[in-house]
């Protein structure tokens, strides 16, 4: 194994108040808090896992602005090697497809990548369809949802849990998999881990670095347009229950009733 590589993604973090900016209706990621989003924690969990057990180096590739500088380093704390940053401003709004087309032209400046690992949906855009574009893009073969993976020599194996069952996949590398949240549980990054990440090569790259014409990516060149947008109504104050009589727990069994919940 030369090089597993694996896609992150800074989000906002889901307990904050998520925001759409008032001109071009993209999400505005300086009004929350941003974090590596857990489904990443994941894959590089499992890419570690692989390099554990078979050898090789890991790297971390991200697309997104200066600020995504945190969530990389969160990845490299947790044991990846090395990282590459896909910066540029002319990215800003990219839909699924944009953005395939920007990764998988990052991936091939990646020297000896044959295991592209990525969550199986980011929780900002949950199209779910990043992993399998860029699969077309690279003509690579793609093993998606993944709940379980076995890497023996060249051959890549998992499971894919659908309502329908249980799937076996197989596929030879190169190849690319997303995972979901049943794969594995993250490690906590180590004190030792957070001081080495300090110190680990972050290799930032442009549009241009990659050969990508920015005329075929961004907001103004998306395949779809959003026109307007509307917020989501203010929270109401819950009902509150009164047990003055001894009678709250009645009180609250009809409330449930009445609302279908029991």
């Amino acid at each position: 194994m030369t090089n597993i590589v694996v896609l992150i993604k800074q989000v906002p973090d889901t307990w904050s108040e998520r925001k759409l900016t008032d001109g071009d209706f993209t999400l505005d990621r300086e009004a929350a808090d941003a974090v590596l989003d857990e489904i990443n924690e994941r894959a590089v969990e499992e890419a570690l896992l692989i390099k554990e057990a078979n050898g090789g180096e890991v790297t971390v590739l991200s697309a997104g602005p200066e600020r995504a500088t945190e969530a990389i380093r969160k990845a490299l704390s947790m044991g990846a090697d090395k990282a590459v940053h896909l910066q540029d401003d002319a990215l800003h709004g990219s839909d699924a497809i944009q953005t395939g087309w920007a990764l998988a032209a990052a991936i091939g400046q990646i020297e000896g990548a044959e295991l592209i690992i990525a969550g199986n949906e980011a929780t900002d855009g949950r199209t779910g369809a990043v992993p399998a574009i860029i699969a077309e893009y690279l003509g690579i073969p793609q093993l998606t949802h993944l709940r379980k993976l076995t890497l023996d020599g060249d051959t890549i194996t998992g499971e894919r849990e659908t309502d329908e069952g249980t799937f076996s996949l197989e596929a030879s590398l190169p190849a690319i998999v997303s995972v979901t949240e049943k794969i594995n549980e993250p490690r906590f990054p180590s004190f030792k881990g957070i001081m080495a990440a300090k110190k680990k090569e972050v290799q930032v790259l442009s549009l241009a670095d990659i050969g990508v014409d920015p005329e075929t990516v961004g907001v103004a060149n998306a395949g779809t347009t959003v026109l307007a947008s509307t917020p989501k109504p203010p929270r109401t104050a819950g009902e509150k229950v009164d047990n003055e009589n001894s009678d709250g727990g009645q009180k609250i069994a009809s409330y449930l009733i009445g609302q279908k919940i029991i």
